[in-house]
């Protein structure tokens, strides 16, 4: 596989992740749709193994590696999505894991990965700083880097939601997904663009770090300096190399939001939905509530809850609001 998955590699990874993974359904939000004015429905990734799609392509990626490479270990940071479903994938296969979480992430994701077998280490410094300790730990360990984002094969199985969004909602007019890295949109970009071009793919980025939008807007890639959001999954401020050119190729629009609307887009979900998300799932909502997604009376829009791992006393904090 080259830098960038095509529509080939995500039907592969389908086949190859579909024994072990949900298959999560297509919900719709007929509460929330007067408020919008047009259909809404949810991919709940929240309902996947380990309560994050980030298991789509860490599986995958683990069962691409050959069987005598894979059994010295895996390794790689995450602010827990990706930590969770790499341990997952590592206890699957009956390999050893370590994780390099940030100091300040969500108890419960600590929690989680530490509870599905995996090694934890919390290390103070942003994501290339946990990286770059990653790749020292892996030249003396020989554990193989598994990267959230930069990785094509992670990205063909971050894909596969596309893949499913078009089959069980096969009349669908836009898709929007939240935007970190950037290997989430890569694939599911990719698997819309390359099999139903004319669907709309809208990425949806913190207005803290909106590192994707600032690139376009400028158009080159561009870097950002470090900003706190409540999306904690989404705090990156530097756009993935391997993930920049296919975004600029396959997502029409990038909206910002608020941390703010990405709160109240929670709250709507909790009391409309009755579903607990993390930040950066709510943010797809929060684009509609930042009315700067323009939508059209029966328009189809799906938008990807990418997880549900929160503590549960920052969740109660937000909903108190």
């Amino acid at each position: 596989m080259s830098e960038y998955p095509v529509i080939s590699d995500i039907i592969e990874a389908k086949k190859r992740i579909s024994p072990y993974i949900h298959h999560t359904p297509i919900l719709r939000c007929e509460k929330m749709e007067s408020y919008f004015g047009c259909e809404i429905y949810f991919k709940p990734e929240i309902l996947q193994i380990t309560g994050a799609f980030k298991i789509r392509g860490a599986l995958n990626k683990a069962l691409s590696i050959p069987p005598e490479i894979r059994q010295r270990g895996l390794i790689a940071t995450s602010s827990g999505n990706h930590a969770q479903g790499l341990a997952y994938a590592a206890r699957m296969l009956g390999v050893k894991a370590i994780i390099v979480l940030p100091a300040d992430a969500p108890k419960l994701k600590i929690e989680n990965t530490k509870a599905l077998g995996a090694e934890a280490i919390l290390y103070d410094g942003n994501t290339a700083a946990r990286w770059k300790y990653v790749y020292e730990l892996a030249e003396k360990t020989g554990y193989v880097p598994v990267h959230a984002f930069e990785d094509p094969t992670v990205m063909a199985g971050q894909g596969t939601i596309g893949l499913e969004i078009l089959e069980d909602l096969e009349d669908v007019d836009t898709v929007i997904v939240p935007m970190g890295g950037g290997g989430l949109i890569s694939g599911i970009s990719t698997a819309i663009k390359e099999t139903k071009p004319s669907v709309r793919v809208i990425g949806a980025e913190p207005a803290m770090t909106p590192k994707y939008y600032e690139s376009r807007k400028r158009g080159e890639y561009t870097a950002l300096p470090d900003a706190y959001t409540v999306a904690d999954g989404l705090r990156l401020s530097v756009p993935g190399k391997n993930p920049y050119p296919i975004i600029e190729k396959y997502v029409d629009e990038i909206i910002t939001v608020s941390d703010d609307n990405i709160k109240e887009a929670m709250r709507m979900i909790a009391r409309d939905e009755k579903l607990i998300v993390e930040p950066a799932s709510a943010i797809c909502i929060g684009t509609l509530l930042e009315g700067k997604l323009k939508v059209n009376e029966g328009e189809k829009v799906c938008s990807v809850l990418s997880g549900g791992n929160w503590d549960l006393d920052a969740l109660a904090e937000i909903y108190a609001e």
